[in-house]
């Protein structure tokens, strides 16, 4: 990793592994910044418990959500080997009929606690008011009929997976299976069976040399154990059968994309894999014509620019279908939920000119519109080529 990527990092909200591993830069002025909807103290005094919330999802179906705890017995946590397995913390998304369940929760208030510190932003949003984020998944409910495809979703490493909820979401209600995932001590804090917190043990030895391959090739074992254990005979969730085995995709921001890849290079089962702004820590191996989405900040992953180099060496090692995506006014974070609740918050970054609502907008069409193309056969003309309703959307390397 070139030392000189560090300044831009800071100043573009790119810091969590798009080429190297430092989340906590985010927790700098950059990530919420105060903007003319309040200032940081009103910002808190403002905002209840139920002030923000997530974009409505696109698709027909209604939206159940399972909270799994998956223990892989076969290894030790790469981090921490004296807690013993390598544990997983799983929401999983469904397809689900409309009526009944209670309103999932966002995330608890000792995560959003730990998050916010983390960020620095603990003067600009309460902890409960950021746990109290409404969402549109409903736990207890009954799944639709049918069978769906599987998407496995891997977080930005020290970000939760709650960061990818109206990513899993709409694409829940538009009939995928979505499993988010929070990998052992790569979060600033995980809530785990018995009252646990793990937090970011994985932090500091992340950032030696060969950190980033380190945790790319672990997020890897990590997306295809969660899928030995949604399929065939070990699974672990009560609705598996809905799942059709022979349409499965993943995807991740930052670290979780570099995941995906990785996992679709170990593992057959994975037929289409996606990144969202991060930089690759392996090589394209092995992937024959399955299909890849890149979607990433014009200032960090456009070729001849800051990261394009390892997204261009990426490229064309690829075989199959590919896209290369990058979004005008774009940072590291529009990718994810942030964006959408620091508007909301009344905070913004001067660095990231395109807003909450323009992000989630992008983020769900391209996306939706990917794994509806590979996992689902249905055509989508948005993947061809650019269109006058998308003016920020770049297509790279046609």
């Amino acid at each position: 990793m070139s030392e000189t990527r560090t300044t831009l990092r800071r100043r573009v909200l790119v810091s969590v592994i798009t080429a190297a591993l430092t989340l906590p830069v985010v927790g700098g002025a950059t990530a919420w910044a105060t903007g003319p909807g309040g200032s940081p103290g009103s910002s808190v005094g403002q905002l209840s418990a139920s002030s923000l919330h997530l974009p409505r999802p696109t698709g027909p179906y209604a939206i159940g959500r399972d909270t799994l705890h998956l223990v892989d017995k076969s290894r030790r946590d790469p981090w921490v080997p004296s807690a013993g397995a390598r544990e997983l913390m799983t929401s999983v998304y469904y397809p689900a009929r409309h009526g009944g369940g209670r309103p999932a929760a966002y995330t608890s208030e000792e995560e959003a606690r730990l998050l916010l510190e983390w960020w620095k932003k603990e003067d600009v949003l309460a902890p409960a008011a950021y746990a109290g984020t409404r969402t549109h998944a409903r736990t207890g409910v009954r799944p639709a009929p049918g069978r769906f495809p599987l998407i496995v979703l891997s977080p930005g490493f020290t970000a939760p997976r709650s960061t990818l909820t109206h990513l899993a979401e709409d694409l829940a209600s538009r009939g995928f299976v979505v499993a988010t995932v929070d990998h052992a001590y790569e979060s600033v804090g995980t809530a785990f069976p018995g009252g646990r917190v793990l937090t970011c043990q994985a932090c500091a030895p992340v950032e030696e040399p060969g950190g980033g391959e380190l945790a790319t090739k672990g997020r890897a074992k990590d997306i295809s154990y969660v899928i030995d254990r949604l399929t065939g005979g070990k699974n672990a969730w009560r609705h598996a059968r809905m799942i059709d085995e022979k349409r499965i995709g993943a995807g991740g921001h930052s670290i979780g994309g570099s995941g995906a890849l990785a996992a679709m290079t170990t593992d057959r089962r994975v037929r289409a894999g996606m990144n969202m702004d991060g930089h690759f820590h392996t090589r394209p191996t092995g992937l024959g014509d399955r299909p890849f989405l890149m979607i990433g900040t014009e200032t960090i992953h456009t070729p001849g620019v800051e990261d394009g180099k390892n997204w261009d060496e990426t490229w064309e090692g690829m075989d199959g279908w590919k896209r290369w995506l990058t979004v005008r006014g774009s940072g590291h974070f529009t990718f994810t939920d942030v964006p959408v609740l620091a508007a909301q918050a009344g905070a913004v970054d001067p660095e990231v000119p395109l807003s909450g609502e323009r992000s989630e907008q992008i983020t769900r069409a391209y996306i939706g519109a990917f794994y509806e193309r590979h996992l689902r056969g249905v055509p989508r003309p948005l993947l061809d080529g650019p269109t006058p309703g998308n003016p920020e959307v770049t297509f790279q390397r046609r």
